[in-house]
C-alpha cells in the first residue's frame, strides 16, 4: 500500500460529494491511516469553525481508507454505528484525521478516529466506529 493508491481510493468509491471534501492521505502505519481535511469557506460557519458534519464525512471517509490498508485492497462495508466526542472547536485551520483499525474479523471491523488541529495536534474530536464488512 501506498499513499497513492489510498488517494486513489477516493474517487474510485466514494460519491462526488465526499471528493469535494478535498481529503488528501498524509500518512499510514499497519493499523492507521491519516487524511488532512482543508477548511473552507464551504465547510466553516460562522467565525471560520468547521463543522460537525463535515468532521464526521472525513472520519467515515478516514475509516473506510484504513480497511483499506489492513485488508491490502477495498472491500465493501457499511457504517454500522459512528458515537462521536466534539472536545473543542476547530477554526481557519485544517484538521487531521487518523483512523485506526481495532479489530477486522469476517463480518464486523471496529475502529477509532482522532481529528486533530493540524498545526497544533490538539484533539478537537474523538470517535469510534463498527463497520459491516460486506
Amino acid at each position: 500500500m501506498t499513499l497513492e493508491d489510498l488517494q486513489a481510493t477516493l474517487p474510485a468509491h466514494f460519491a462526488p460529494w465526499v471528493q469535494a471534501l478535498a481529503l488528501r492521505a498524509e500518512a499510514f502505519d499497519h493499523d492507521s491511516v491519516t487524511l488532512r481535511l482543508p477548511v473552507t469557506e464551504q465547510l466553516a460557519r460562522s467565525g471560520g469553525i468547521l463543522c460537525g458534519q463535515a468532521m464526521m464525512a472525513a472520519a467515515d471517509t478516514a475509516m473506510v481508507l484504513a480497511l483499506v490498508n489492513h485488508f491490502g485492497a477495498f472491500r465493501p462495508c457499511t457504517t454500522v454505528q459512528m458515537n462521536s466526542s466534539f472536545l473543542r472547536p476547530l477554526a481557519n485551520r485544517d484538521a487531521l484525521v487518523q483512523a485506526r483499525v481495532l479489530r477486522a474479523g469476517k463480518s464486523l471491523a471496529f475502529g477509532e478516529i482522532d481529528i486533530r488541529g493540524a498545526d497544533d495536534g490538539k484533539s478537537v474530536c474523538r470517535a469510534s466506529t463498527t463497520y459491516a464488512l460486506l
